[in-house]
């Protein structure tokens, strides 16, 4: 699979819901770069993450544009997320249904047709003001 094709499948396997085959396209050993936050390490730590923002929201991207080096080893992406705060996360606003759409990006190292490291960015202070806080 080449890295577009690896971060295609993430996509996709994010949008269906499909956590099962989401984990299965990480390294056992993923970095995982959190928006203004700090980084995990391995695919266990991410399957917690995701279980987490599961509950908290539910978001499907759109607008997906997928970028890779030459080499295989790195990509990117650039698209839209339209979303709906479902529960309270800790330190953000109350959840109360708020709908949103926010453009965001995200740069991967990729490792034997498997994401290794995915750093996400989305300006949250856009994503506090849609969802009133």
């Amino acid at each position: 699979m080449t890295a577009a094709e690896t971060i295609r499948a993430y996509y996709d396997a994010f949008n269906a819901k499909d956590m099962e085959t989401f984990l299965s396209l990480l390294t056992d050993d993923v970095a995982h770069d959190i928006n203004q936050g700090g980084r995990q390490t391995g695919k266990a730590e991410f399957a917690k993450f995701m279980d987490h923002m599961n509950r908290c929201y539910n978001e499907v991207l759109t607008d997906i544009v997928i970028m890779a080096s030459a080499d295989g080893k790195r990509g990117a992406a650039e698209f839209i997320v339209n979303g709906e705060y479902l529960a309270t996360d800790e330190g953000l606003p109350e959840a109360k249904g708020q709908k949103y759409r926010l453009p965001a990006g995200a740069f991967f190292d990729i490792r034997d047709g498997k994401v290794a490291r995915i750093s996400n960015y989305y300006n949250l202070p856009d994503w506090i003001a849609q969802v009133g806080g």
